[in-house]
């Protein structure tokens, strides 16, 4: 067999590349998913630790009869805090304020009572993507005392700068674990599918070079999981295949060897048919009495050349389809079996009125006639046929009142030369009637066998063949 070899991808356009690309992009997704959360979770312990930080400077102001510190020590508290403006409201007191300088400008301001999930998420966006310049006025509650309100004015820059550090090292550990957890996946799957998949697809090109070298089989495996089946589903239709090649083959070989002996085979009998008609015209009892075995005899052997060279002969049947009623059909190849047993047909049509169908009316007489005589060498008395028309197909079905086919009959019953109900027959006939059907687009099976008949089923696809 001549094919041309199917090469493997390259690295870069493999399975393997694409799997490990992959990986890496949804790990990522999935770190980036993380990072907003985190980012805006960082921001908001920022300026929560500042509104804490603002508490304990007002604590400081507290301590003071008067409520008045010094400059020096307000401005020391206020750059502790971060702010350059600190304000405290208690429920049952006034508002205390630190404040070296009233702000010149508030450039936003934030509650952190009312910030939900996508605000905080939004607002250290903004700030990571800002230049650090803004001037924000933050208020919210202490962190040690929720019951008191901390209001704190203070500069970006410092926590832009943290907030990027922060997200930095988030990437950085994203990335890390998004490389190694793709590592962990591509290794496994690669191990566990791409790998066995590689070796398969190189299997199947090896084979196709050349079907039939047995070395290039796939070898089963003991996994039990789907790329261990397909590898032993593989091997098996490699080995069915390699096997109906050898068959094929030796098929073509039986076909060029009977066509060469066939014309003089054929005519060896012709001189033999002469001289057994010669035989029976003689009026000797003994020679009326073997002249019908012989003429049999013939008979048989020279259908036995025909059906081995239509059945070897290569390629598929030609079908030419048209339309005829399929009564009439069954009322010729009735008339070219045996005589009527006890005045009634041996071949029944149980088909009310006009049937008619679309196939090749000489192969599918073929059909019929194989399978009404079939029946009768087997024991039958009676053949009937019946057809019924469903949604997508025709149903035509052969029943015989027969004594059913022997068990090793069923078993390859539609296999050349291998079974035969009948002493010294081919099992020629059932292959070629049902290589007759799928060449209409139908099929030829066996329904049932038993002791009271067979029942033979033909299927034919509606319209044209």
């Amino acid at each position: 067999m001549t094919a041309t070899s199917s090469r493997l991808p390259p690295l870069v356009k493999s399975l393997s590349a694409k799997l490990l690309l992959l990986t890496i992009f949804f790990v990522m997704l999935a770190e980036v998913l993380i990072f907003a959360p985190s980012v805006g979770r960082f921001r908001l312990s920022y300026l929560q630790d500042r509104l804490g930080d603002a508490h304990l400077a007002i604590l400081a102001l507290e301590a003071t009869p008067d409520n008045m510190i010094s400059a020096e020590l307000e401005r020391e508290l206020l750059s502790h805090v971060g702010a350059s403006m600190v304000a405290l409201t208690k429920p049952d007191a006034g508002k205390l304020i630190l404040m070296t300088a009233k702000p010149e400008r508030l450039d936003a301001s934030f509650d952190l009572r009312e910030m939900n999930f996508f605000a905080l998420i939004g607002s250290a966006a903004r700030t990571m993507l800002g230049d650090g310049t803004r001037i924000l006025r933050v208020v919210g509650p202490s962190p040690s005392d929720p019951d008191i309100l901390v209001e704190i004015v203070l500069g970006e820059t410092e926590l832009r700068a943290l907030l990027i550090g922060y997200g930095n090292r988030i990437l950085a550990l994203s990335f890390g674990i998004s490389l190694f957890t793709a590592a962990l996946v591509f290794l496994s799957l690669h191990l566990l599918m791409v790998r066995p998949m590689r070796r398969l697809t190189e299997n199947m090109a090896r084979f196709r070079e050349n079907p039939e070298d047995g070395s290039r089989i796939a070898q089963p495996t003991a996994r039990q999981d789907e790329i261990g089946i397909a590898r032993r589903e593989l091997a098996s239709m490699q080995q069915g295949l390699r096997d109906a090649l050898q068959q094929r083959a030796h098929l073509a070989a039986l076909g060029t060897a009977v066509t060469k002996i066939n014309h003089d085979l054929r005519n060896i009998l012709s001189t033999a048919r002469l001289i057994s008609d010669r035989l029976a015209a003689s009026g000797d009892p003994e020679v009326q009495r073997i002249a019908p075995t012989l003429v049999n005899a013939i008979d048989r052997a020279v259908n036995l050349c025909a059906q081995t060279l239509d059945f070897t002969r290569q390629g598929a049947p030609r079908i030419k389809p048209r339309r005829f009623d399929l009564a009439g059909l069954i009322a010729e190849v009735g008339r070219d079996l045996p005589a009527p047993v006890n005045g009634a047909p041996v071949l029944r049509c149980a088909i009310d009125g006009s049937f008619e169908l679309e196939a090749d009316h000489e192969q599918l007489h073929r059909v019929l006639s194989n399978l009404s005589l079939n029946s009768i060498n087997a024991g039958a008395a009676h053949v009937e046929v019946s057809a019924e028309r469903g949604e997508d197909l025709i149903a035509v079905y052969v029943t015989d009142d027969g004594p059913g086919l022997p068990p090793r009959a069923r078993e390859n019953l539609f296999v050349p030369f291998a079974a035969s109900a009948q002493a010294g027959g081919t099992g020629l006939g059932l292959a070629i009637a049902r290589e007759l059907m799928r060449a209409h687009g139908g099929d030829l099976v066996l329904e049932s066998s038993t002791a009271k008949g067979t029942r033979f089923k033909l299927s034919l696809p509606l319209g044209s063949a």
